[in-house]
């Protein structure tokens, strides 16, 4: 039986993913999904000030909120699937829990971004590309927002522009 590991964030990019894997099962019925969601731990400053019950509650709500579209298209589909729900840095997370499961491969859908985003961006899918072993296939998510296509590449351009004429005096 082929094990698919599908990280899922509750983002409309993570439903391309999960689409991904919906139409993998259709053509093979023995594969067995993994749906995770990974919350992330709260800053100390913040955990000082809130219980640990209240905070493990926070999470607990966030993580079905995250869990609860990918779980309804699944369940449309009438496609199998156990939910995994844990807490840590979400590349790590992401990839012990592929060794753990004993997945063939992890299904992650990213949004499209332009290459200069990427690079300046902490991006949860090439840390997860960098710290697993198991096969990562990546999902093209959602087309990105005027806003990420053109107006982060002109204000980092206005930067480095700037950098540069006070460099030049």
């Amino acid at each position: 039986m082929m094990k698919i590991l599908v990280p899922v964030d509750g983002s409309s990019s993570a439903l391309h993913a999960v689409r991904h894997a919906i139409n993998e099962f259709r053509n093979n019925a023995a594969l067995e999904i993994h749906l995770l969601n990974v919350q992330v731990p709260f800053d100390q400053y913040i955990s000082r000030f809130v219980s640990r019950e209240d905070r493990d509650a926070f999470r607990r709500d966030q993580a079905e909120r995250a869990l609860l579209p990918s779980r309804q298209m699944l369940d449309r589909f009438g496609v199998p699937y156990e939910v995994h729900r844990e807490l840590g840095d979400k590349a790590s997370v992401i990839a012990a829990a592929a060794r753990r499961l004993r997945c063939d491969h992890i299904v992650m859908s990213t949004a499209r971004k332009n290459s200069l985003l990427r690079m300046v961006e902490n991006s949860t899918t090439n840390k997860v590309i960098e710290l697993t072993t198991v096969p990562v296939e990546i999902i093209a998510g959602d087309a990105p927002s005027k806003v990420e296509r053109y107006g982060v590449p002109a204000g980092v351009g206005t930067v480095l522009a700037s950098l540069f004429l006070a460099a030049a005096e």
